[in-house]
């Protein structure tokens, strides 16, 4: 989300330079006021008090305006709280862990972005839980799970990770889901431990994710690889700042101005306003020192050359508009993979999951039974079949600008198989 830091702080400096322009100008006039009737003199012009009010209203409830003129006023799924619980970290950390859905089948584990919670998976939980088992989970020092006591780092969060399936019933397949960070999580717990993949973890959903430096596969990646020394500086700064800049992003949060950033750097289409407002409220929400320490433990991070070993079953979604993190990242991925099928929605941005939310939780439904009928009747389907050049999931027809690149197996004629 380094691009999205960075328009953030960008906006955020402009609507703090729109408050103190207000503020200036309701001195000014009270200034002049106060002079004027000490003295008896005629009062002062009332322009600057107008002007200061108005920018002011701006710089505070500019969220209303920003949100009409930014989001759909469509209804959709909200966030919701479910049966909730705390697990020790890797570290010794407090790890905030939600659970929901089906009691029997596939359990789905959401891992989400940085700077987000488990909040940011409403859709999901509405799409998806009447069929499969969900949890959600908190990444350390993120929506409510405490921060971590070790330092920030992917190794850290994937040994987080592995302590949230190891409270999960050993009985029932889990399939683990990440976005963007949260698929980095992913693939390195996957990369550390390979013996537990094909036993405790089924498959695997990748979402709008890269194996590197997030540097090296975002827009005007040069650019930005460029000013990776400035880019570091400015994060250890944000950990010294962190209590005068959650101030100002929370002024900018009112402003708007958070909500500009979140659908420039975020999102490839229109999103509704609930989940604009959503995403720029997690954000706004978690602490900026935290969030800071977080991209530095990213730009450190690369597990490239240990993909081949990550060999289960995967989907790989990557979206045509994503700015934070291109989809030659994913198509790096899905090639490096034993078992990936990749999944392209051509107008989704980096906030895919969310804004696109209908058509990548049919895909993850589609795939978890698949993985449902593969674990059950392993003699009726290749754990491999999913590949092969004539098969077919047989999923609803895809919507405009949303097409899957590989093949998928077809699994209609099987016994056991749901109508789609």
């Amino acid at each position: 989300m380094i691009l999205f830091a960075f328009l953030q702080r960008l906006f955020a400096l402009g609507s703090l330079a729109i408050f103190a322009v207000a503020a200036w100008l309701l001195w000014r006039w009270y200034d002049a006021w106060h002079v004027s009737e000490t003295l008896g003199f005629v009062g002062p012009s009332n322009a600057p008090l107008w002007w200061g009010a108005g920018l002011m209203a701006f710089s505070l409830l500019g969220r209303f305006p920003m949100l009409m003129l930014l989001g759909r006023s469509e209804a959709g799924a909200r966030a919701r709280r479910a049966d909730a619980s705390e697990i020790a970290g890797a570290d010794g950390s407090v790890l905030h862990v939600e659970q929901e859905g089906a009691a029997q089948g596939p359990i789905l584990l959401f891992t989400h972005g940085w700077g987000l919670s488990s909040r940011i998976w409403a859709e999901a939980r509405a799409d998806l839980g009447s069929r499969f088992g969900l949890v959600f989970w908190d990444l350390a020092g993120l929506g409510r799970s405490g921060r971590a006591t070790a330092g920030y780092s992917l190794d850290g969060f994937a040994e987080d990770l592995h302590a949230v399936i190891d409270s999960l019933p050993e009985d029932r397949p889990v399939v683990l889901v990440g976005h963007s960070i949260g698929g980095m999580t992913v693939q390195t717990f996957c990369a550390r431990h390979p013996e537990l993949l094909d036993r405790r973890i089924a498959a695997i959903v990748l979402e709008n994710t890269t194996h590197t430096n997030p540097l090296e596969t975002m827009v005007l990646s040069r650019v930005f690889r460029s000013l990776q020394p400035v880019i570091e500086l400015a994060c250890k700064l944000d950990t010294i700042l962190s209590p005068a800049l959650w101030v100002m992003n929370w002024q900018a949060y009112l402003s708007g101005s958070t909500h500009l950033a979140a659908r420039l750097a975020g999102f490839g289409t229109r999103p509704t306003r609930e989940q604009l407002d959503r995403t720029a409220r997690l954000i706004t929400k978690n602490s900026p020192a935290v969030q800071a320490r977080g991209n530095l433990a990213m730009l450190r991070w690369s597990v490239t050359d240990r993909l081949p070993r990550i060999d289960v079953p995967a989907v790989i979604f990557v979206g045509g508009r994503d700015l934070i993190t291109k989809d030659h990242a994913g198509e790096a991925i899905a090639a490096a993979l034993p078992q990936a099928r990749l999944v392209r929605v051509d107008d989704a941005g980096h906030m895919g999951p969310v804004e696109r939310s209908a058509f990548y939780n049919e895909q993850i439904g589609d795939f978890a039974e698949f993985v449902r009928l593969l674990r059950s009747r392993p003699a009726a389907l290749s754990r491999r079949s999913f590949l092969s050049p004539d098969a077919d999931l047989a999923p609803p027809a895809p919507k405009d600008n949303e097409r899957d690149d590989r093949p998928r197996p077809d699994l209609s004629a099987h016994p056991s198989a749901r109508p789609i």
